[in-house]
């Protein structure tokens, strides 16, 4: 018979199973832990040990969770913010992974979203617009930057849409909304 194991031991497991799903912020190995109703200092002592060695490192996780999000599901830096925050990430380590983000290709990311949306919308150019832009907004895009790729998605498209396109003031509908925020 085995003889039982020590509380670090069970914890050191508990990390690795949780390991193996996916990569992991410390925070939430910890949140793990105690709910596994693991001691204080031995949570810290385990997951200080696993930082030491490089087994859970922030600002790597941060970096891929940054990458993959944006490319896999277009999420803005806003949206990607709030992830990372939720999933116990540093605030100074996130703003370094979302560093790695810029404008330029959040913008072009925006645009190849509205693209691809734009292939099967249906409706008033003007019930498009809203669509679009309202579905940026829900990915974290900022007002300005959402509302320029859908005008300017809208302006390539045809002639109905372009008219419409060009009776849009981007500047002005993202003072709006940055108003309407305040």
């Amino acid at each position: 018979m085995e003889p039982p194991k020590s509380e670090s031991e069970v914890a050191r497991e508990i990390c690795l199973r949780q390991l193996a799903v996916r990569p992991r912020t410390r925070a939430e190995l910890a949140k793990v832990l105690v709910r596994k109703e693991i001691s204080e200092e031995v949570i810290a002592e385990v997951l200080d040990r696993y930082d030491e060695v490089g087994i859970i490192d922030d600002a790597a996780f941060a970096r891929a969770w940054v990458s993959s999000r944006h490319q896999g599901r277009g999420l803005a830096r806003r949206a990607l913010a709030n992830e990372l925050r939720q999933r116990g990430v540093d605030a100074e380590v996130a703003g370094e992974a979302l560093e790695t983000l810029d404008e330029d290709e959040e913008a072009a990311t925006a645009r190849a979203l509205v693209d691809r949306k734009l292939r099967t919308a249906t409706g008033t150019p003007d019930q498009v617009f809203r669509r679009l832009v309202g579905m940026l907004a829900r990915k974290g895009y900022p007002a300005g930057v959402a509302i320029r790729a859908v005008k300017d998605a809208l302006a390539a498209r045809d002639a109905e849409a372009a008219e419409f396109a060009d009776q849009i003031d981007a500047d002005a509908m993202a003072d709006q909304e940055n108003d309407s925020l305040s």
